[in-house]
């Protein structure tokens, strides 16, 4: 992706060539803290002058004549126009000023990337709830973190799948199947998930008092691992009830989600033995740096550094095993993860590997990608955890109803739209109950996800609907009613399309909303680098608020001369249509009145 700071790095990259003989130095380019010291800030004179044994000032004299030479190179050529200023400050700092013609260029790279130099085959993997219970507040970060991965990849030209690896297997579906079908009701086509979730938790309970319903329940699992076609009858239904559910949620939310995703722990049930089969015969005991072998009749993968020391280690210093069969035979997450990933990288052939759960399965993971590397199934292939810390309540522990329960994510966004709901039924407002159930929606369940998404990842964040509903400060209503009082403008004007008409850049407040809607480009890539998606919302953040200030101070429905109105207007059009995709690419809708 091409941005204003990537061209100013090259010709950075170039004068340290020319002026100072380095090849392939890092720029060190950041924005600015003061605009009064221009738009961006090279920092590279005092790392080079330890280094060169030279004085930073005096190098940075050197970058600064080779950059304005390299310059003028560029226009001499025909090239745009791209530095107006650059000016050495304290100790060595140079400080670059753009030209309104790269300004402007900069708004007109906003697109997405169709023709990627290198795009990759991604497969995101998020979300992932468990069947035959209701959607909680713990699925909600996974979900629309994992939504907003796969909406940025693709915008930046990458080939998306998504992948839904919903738990649908295992002895919970014994104790289910074998509940429904002791009663001769072979179907549950009739209720609802919470008559499901309240049968599961009679059978867990049944189970530990009656020890020949256990055996039937165990019973039933074996029938459902040979494919036993009453028992699979049943468990079908239970997975149909569940999905039509999940998918409900999943369609409130506005996330990219669909039936197809769906590759369940099921499907590589069958993948489990040979995959173990296969590791045990390949690493064998006393194999480095992996070996697989028996533990206390369980299968378990050891893996060594090359001095023979444990990677993984417990609490008392030994290996730490990465079990793969239980010793009653059973497999386990890390054997389906690992059938998973194998298929993944060896059948579908991904580049890279994304997968979003909380922090507390992060060992999972480094075990989980290290042995998958050393087996051979990942080469050349890149494979990123990205967790995320917890939802809490107002007691600062994990957000649970009075009685001690989840919160079901239903309740939550239909409690969110309520909420919203009243903010917009006001009186003298003229808006018809589908405007009204409309924005309700848009504004309810973006709040919930902005509140989220612009956190840092990695922190726990308490949820309040009263902060994540108000129309001031970092929140979602006050960005999409940012972009309804712009689209509002233009209907006044009677004016959409600008093109040709150049934004304007006369007056300061200009200059920042056009510096800022050019450096779209670059937060995007910062985002991606660490999955930083709050880096995105506080750009939009600020972007509003120089809109709201460039309001402030610069006529816009009145303008004269029509020159600067038509200008003005333009730039009113882009920063609505920044807004509109930056908000999209979170997964987040707009309104058009608010």
């Amino acid at each position: 992706m091409l941005t204003l700071a990537a061209q100013l790095e090259e010709i950075i990259t170039q004068a340290m060539e020319r002026a100072l003989g380095l090849q392939g130095g890092e720029a060190l380019l950041t924005v600015t803290k003061d605009e009064k010291h221009g738009d961006y800030q090279c920092n590279a004179a005092m790392g080079l002058a330890k280094k060169l044994q030279q004085n930073p000032r005096q190098i940075a004299q050197k970058l600064q004549e080779a950059v304005l030479t390299l310059e003028r190179e560029r226009l001499e050529k025909g090239e745009g126009a791209l530095i107006a200023d650059c000016q050495i400050a304290g100790p060595g700092f140079i400080n670059l000023t753009l030209t309104p013609a790269a300004l402007r260029r900069g708004v007109e790279l906003i697109a997405p990337q169709q023709h990627l130099e290198r795009p990759q085959k991604v497969i995101v993997d998020y979300s992932c709830p468990n069947i035959a219970k209701q959607m909680h507040v713990g699925h909600l970060r996974s979900t629309i973190i994992g939504d907003a991965i796969c909406r940025l990849l693709g915008y930046l030209g990458h080939e998306v799948q998504r992948d839904n690896h919903v738990g649908d297997w295992g002895t919970q579906f014994g104790l289910l199947c074998a509940w429904i079908m002791d009663r001769g009701s072979g179907s549950v086509a009739d209720s609802d998930l919470s008559d499901l979730e309240a049968l599961y938790r009679q059978s867990q309970a049944l189970a530990q008092e009656d020890e020949r319903f256990r055996e039937r329940a165990r019973a039933r699992v074996v029938a459902l691992h040979q494919g036993d076609p009453a028992t699979l009858a049943v468990w079908r239904q239970i997975v149909d009830k569940s999905l039509d559910h999940i998918y409900q949620v999943y369609a409130q939310l506005g996330v990219l989600l669909t039936r197809e995703d769906v590759v369940g722990e099921s499907f590589y049930n069958p993948l489990l033995p040979q995959v173990v089969a296969d590791l045990e015969e390949r690493f064998p005991q006393g194999n480095r740096p992996m070996e697989v072998v028996e533990n206390q009749g369980a299968m378990c993968i050891f893996m060594y550094d090359p001095q023979g020391e444990p990677l993984f280690k417990t609490p008392e210093g030994g290996p730490l095993p990465f079990i793969i069969r239980k010793s009653d035979g059973a497999y386990l997450y890390a054997t389906t993860d690992l059938a998973c990933l194998r298929r993944r990288t060896q059948d579908l052939r991904a580049q890279w590997v994304i997968y979003t759960t909380d922090a507390r399965q992060s060992l999972h993971f480094r075990m989980l990608f290290t042995s998958a590397a050393m087996a051979g199934w990942t080469e050349g292939v890149k494979l990123e955890h990205v967790p995320f810390g917890s939802v809490l309540g107002e007691d600062n522990k994990p957000l649970k109803t009075r009685s001690g329960e989840n919160v079901h994510l239903a309740d939550l966004l239909a409690e969110a739209i309520k909420l919203a709901r009243q903010n917009v039924q006001v009186e003298g407002r003229d808006f018809s109950a589908e405007e009204i159930e409309a924005i309700a929606q848009a504004v309810g369940i973006g709040a919930i996800k902005y509140a989220d998404l612009s956190q840092n990842r990695l922190s726990d964040y308490v949820f309040s609907f009263e902060k994540m509903l108000a129309m001031e400060g970092n929140t979602a209503p006050y960005l999409l009613y940012a972009y309804a009082r712009i689209r509002s403008i233009l209907r006044k004007a009677g004016q959409e399309e600008f093109t040709g008409v150049e934004l304007p850049l006369d007056d300061p407040a200009e200059r920042r909303l056009v510096l800022q809607l050019a450096r779209f480009n670059e937060t995007l890539l910062q985002v991606v680098d660490g999955w930083r998606l709050n880096l995105l919302c506080d750009y939009l953040y600020r972007l509003s608020g120089l809109f709201m200030k460039f309001y402030e101070n610069c006529t816009v429905l009145n303008a004269q001369p029509e020159q600067v109105r038509r200008a003005r207007l333009a730039l009113c059009a882009q920063t609505a249509r920044v807004l509109k995709l930056g908000l999209g690419l979170l997964g987040i809708k707009t309104v058009e009145r608010m």
